[in-house]
């Protein structure tokens, strides 16, 4: 079970049309029982790129694999270098309208639960309670010899003791907190031990080429085959981390239902595509549902 492999694939023709209207999505929430499926499109809009769609990551960036980092320790310079940068932009992110929808969704118990492809924490910090993070959290380190956990904040005080002045200006941030960053920009970043045993650190999130936890993979299809219907924000589920749980709800005879702006690569699978704004959609669906959506509240817990 390889973990996001890079796919190829073409939107089929013989699908029905995306739609703008939202009525399904309102009608499934207002029964109950949905459970959310959330990819990098649900966080463009706190500034956090995607890796598909206009402008995405991938057209400039190639994600750090789990084989490069173990192997090579200039990579994992690279990485701790741009990661160390990059974690300062998903450290000012905050939650956006499509967060606090699904926060509000779960709060008025329309939801079994969510499940969401994405490291930043951004759900938590809306105020989402029961979100399963399929490929981690940035805000947590583990070593890969002791298995030690420690907290994110504490590796980033580490980092900038031991690297005075780094402070390179970055072309773009990716969806993995991974700065762009050249060669001479990183230099002779120092990359710091795992301070119990002194192995090598990683982030506890599940890279390019590694492997998702089975027993999340198996907690996630439980979920899915409880659900009465699975409601997809921001995927384009074009990786089978996410497509699995879309087509065993489909083979369940769940009905699926997609809100993301371009075609997935699950839309055959779905009784609906929505073409809309995240934010404004899930706002528009909260409004019709007879909830409004809280504003922001002050100091929010972030990555």
């Amino acid at each position: 079970m390889r973990m996001r492999p890079t796919l190829s694939w073409t939107p089929a023709e013989d699908l029905p049309p995306a739609t703008t209207d939202l009525e399904p999505v309102a009608d499934a929430l207002g029964n109950g029982g949905v459970l959310v499926l959330s990819g990098a499109g649900i966080s463009t809009e706190s500034g956090i790129p995607d890796y598909r769609g206009e402008g995405g990551s991938l057209s400039r960036h190639t994600p750090m694999t789990y084989q490069e980092f173990t192997a090579d320790a200039l990579a994992r310079r690279r990485y701790w270098a741009r990661s160390h940068l990059g974690w300062r932009t998903f450290g000012r992110a905050r939650p956006n309208a499509g967060h606090r929808a699904v926060a509000a969704f779960e709060r008025h118990g329309l939801l079994s639960g969510v499940i969401t492809q994405n490291v930043d924490r951004l759900h938590q910090a809306a105020g989402t309670v029961a979100a399963v993070e399929l490929h981690g959290s940035l805000d947590r380190v583990v070593c890969l010899s002791c298995g030690t956990f420690s907290p994110r904040r504490e590796l980033a005080r580490r980092l900038e003791e031991a690297n005075p002045g780094f402070d390179p200006v970055a072309a773009g941030i990716n969806p993995d907190g991974d700065a762009d960053l050249t060669d001479e920009q990183v230099g002779d970043f120092r990359v710091l031990p795992c301070a119990v045993c002194g192995g090598i650190l990683k982030p506890d999130v599940v890279f390019f080429g590694e492997t998702v936890p089975p027993e999340r993979v198996e907690h996630c299809r439980a979920l899915v085959r409880e659900a009465a219907s699975l409601l997809v924000l921001g995927s384009s589920l074009t990786v089978m981390s996410g497509l699995r749980f879309v087509r065993l709800a489909a083979q369940c005879e769940k009905p699926v239902l997609i809100i993301n702006q371009d075609p997935t690569r699950g839309d055959r699978h779905a009784r609906t595509r929505v073409a809309l704004p995240l934010g404004a959609a899930l706002t528009a669906v909260a409004g019709r549902l007879g909830f409004p959506l809280d504003r922001p509240a002050e100091g929010l817990a972030t990555p």
